[in-house]
């Protein structure tokens, strides 16, 4: 069962819970939840329901009706995220474990690495310890092959998972890697199961050849019941009468453990196609169906290799599926971030220090708020401010380390307003994210759609969701202003008339009900967001770099300077004009380049510039 604290417990009522359920005997956890201080007790519980809601601070006791009790959505509603290294598995972004099935020499890894680090990885597997169907096949380079993923780890920043497969491994796996991985073969081997419970490595736990996922979560609760919560599930297909594959891939559940557990999922399509040409579409529909993560057999020299070469990618191949899921992710409000190494490097960096903070427009749940968690995670508090001005001023006083501002929008083009304040305030851009816009209706649980008479929105809001609008006649649309969440302002209400768009997270939040999911006019909406701080050293790798710039009033000045980027082969991803501050229709020009513009081999592309324009700044490099 678990225990609801009262969210306004004293320690000493708090205290006198823990000494009650400590002198039943109890097996307890406490977690946070969805904002609420949860205790679940997983064995040994002496009293009844009724008895424990009666205790002082007790809000209320539930029953877990499930026999996996700590995997389960009764203990725990709100998804899990599990770090490795620096990578979150279970947020926004979609993470892909890439590598070859066994470790066979260095050069092989680390070749392998640095070909899918370069193409999307966020982590590196590779297998040290190989349990194989003949005791005459290749066993794996044991601890070499540890030694090697630890190099691997150094060189390239790369987080790498490897399998366990015995007890006695387990300190050689605390010295070398980042996260272990249950094989199919052991899900049910049970000390295996109790020692990586104990470990502090996070778990990929695989399904087994023929489990149900019932036996797969039970599995599951073996680890978390022995302390360790990073548990990760992968499904790597079953065993069936179906010869066509090496295994049947069991994308249905997907779906089922969403609704079952917290965990997250991560999908191996390698081990269940068995076949090269089959694991790209099964990879692109584990996404479309809302799996985490992916897990993808990647081999320079397939045909030679020692282990599972016929269902090994070519990183040409794994390149071509990384782009794809950058195309099919933001369907399912996730995306494939090509630069999720670096950033979590920023990310490590900021952890270091003292708490920090980025401020972003609005309340809690609105799109900003969205970005700053897409960015940092959980590493930054949010904070919600009023205006966009308000952010650049907490910046540049330092009140704030960061802020989160929208600067182009794919429908409605560029956000004028950030670029005048990207002009006037002396602070840099140190990176940017882009999330998708999916508007909601969203109202009280208990309110019918066709008794909704007014409509609160921003009103970039409402431009979206036109076409939505126009099939609710006689409904009052009703402005509110962008820092303020027409979403809170309906929780704070009991008005059943009243409907508000705003996003699913600000509906959670708020416990209300989604209506209507992706209301708005065209799915192709997706906002991009600049990071800004007065400086940040920390960036190891830079490949975009925004400036801008003032030419003189005479024709051709604009050209002069296009041409420079030109010769020197410079990608320009934007361009923007706006006017400068107190110098009527005189125009500074706003751009992104493909480039680290401080990098050595630009320095005579630097040169020119300065030669052919008045202002000259960097804003950033990210």
């Amino acid at each position: 069962m678990i225990l609801i604290l009262d969210n306004k417990i004293t320690q000493k009522q708090k205290d006198n819970i823990t000494s009650v359920l400590s002198h039943d005997g109890c097996i307890t956890r406490e977690i946070i939840d969805a904002g609420r201080t949860v205790i679940g007790i997983i064995a040994n519980n002496k009293k009844s329901l009724e008895e424990y809601r009666q205790m002082e601070g007790v809000k209320d006791a539930q029953a877990i009706k499930t026999s996996y009790k700590l995997v389960s959505r009764e203990f725990k509603s709100e998804d899990s995220m599990v770090k490795i290294g620096n990578v979150v598995v279970g947020g926004d972004r979609i993470v892909v474990i890439a590598g070859p099935c066994a470790i066979e020499n260095p050069t092989q890894a680390m070749t392998i690495a640095k070909e899918v680090k370069k193409y999307g990885a966020a982590l590196f597997r590779g297998g040290a310890f190989k349990p194989r169907s003949s005791p005459y096949s290749f066993q794996g380079l044991e601890e070499e092959g540890l030694k090697i993923l630890a190099d691997v780890r150094e060189e390239t920043g790369l987080g790498v998972v490897t399998e366990i497969t015995s007890p006695a491994q387990a300190e050689l796996m605390e010295k070398y890697v980042d996260a272990v991985q249950i094989g199919a073969r052991n899900m049910q081997n049970f000390e295996l199961l109790k020692c990586v419970g104990k470990m502090s490595k996070p778990v990929v736990l695989k399904r087994g050849l023929a489990s149900t996922i019932q036996e797969w979560l039970m599995s599951a609760e073996y680890i978390m019941a022995g302390g360790n919560n990073d548990v990760i599930l992968c499904e790597r297909g079953i065993r069936t009468f179906e010869p066509y594959t090496r295994n049947t891939l069991d994308l249905s559940a997907i779906p089922v453990l969403k609704q079952l557990t917290h965990l997250p999922i991560v999908i191996d399509p390698s081990h269940a196609t068995g076949i090269r040409e089959k694991v790209s579409p099964m990879a692109r529909a584990a996404v479309a169906a809302g799996a985490d993560a992916l897990m993808i057999e990647v081999h320079n020299d397939p045909d030679n290799a020692l282990s599972d070469g016929p269902q090994s990618l070519y990183p040409e191949q794994f390149g071509q599926l990384t782009r794809d899921l950058y195309v099919i992710a933001p369907v399912v409000g996730k995306q494939m971030d090509f630069d999720y190494l670096k950033k979590s490097e920023v990310i490590s960096e900021l952890a270091k220090g003292a708490a920090k903070t980025a401020a972003f427009i609005g309340e809690n749940g609105a799109y900003s708020h969205k970005a700053s968690l897409s960015y940092f995670g959980d590493d930054v508090t949010p904070v919600p401010m009023e205006s966009f001005r308000d952010i650049f001023n907490a910046c540049e006083k330092g009140s704030v380390e960061y802020g989160i501002v929208p600067v182009e929008n794919s429908l409605s083009g560029s956000i004028h307003e950030n670029f005048d304040l990207l002009q006037e305030y002396d602070l840099k851009i140190i990176g940017e994210v882009t999330i998708r816009i999916k508007h909601a209706l969203i109202a009280h649980g208990t309110m019918d759609k066709k008794a909704i008479k007014k409509i609160l929105a921003s009103p970039p809001a409402f431009s979206q969701c036109k076409n939505f609008l126009d099939q609710c006649p006689g409904v009052e649309a009703v402005p509110v202003k962008a820092y303020s969440s027409a979403v809170k302002h309906i929780k704070d209400t009991s008005d059943t008339t009243t409907a508000a768009i705003g996003t699913a997270m600000e509906a959670d939040i708020y416990n209300l009900k989604v209506i209507e999911d992706s209301i708005e006019d065209n799915p192709r909406n997706y906002t991009r967001f600049a990071i800004i701080a007065k400086e940040y050293k920390g960036i190891k790798k830079v490949g975009k770099s925004s400036i801008i710039f003032s030419t003189g009033n005479k024709p051709g000045a604009l050209y002069a300077v296009m041409k420079v980027f030109s010769q020197h082969g410079i990608n320009l991803v934007k361009l923007e004009s706006r006017p400068i501050l107190g110098k009527p229709w005189e125009y500074m020009f706003y751009a992104d380049l493909e480039a680290d513009i401080l990098s050595d081999a630009l320095s005579p592309m630097m040169a020119d510039l300065k030669k052919k324009t008045e202002i000259l700044r960097i804003l950033g490099r990210y």
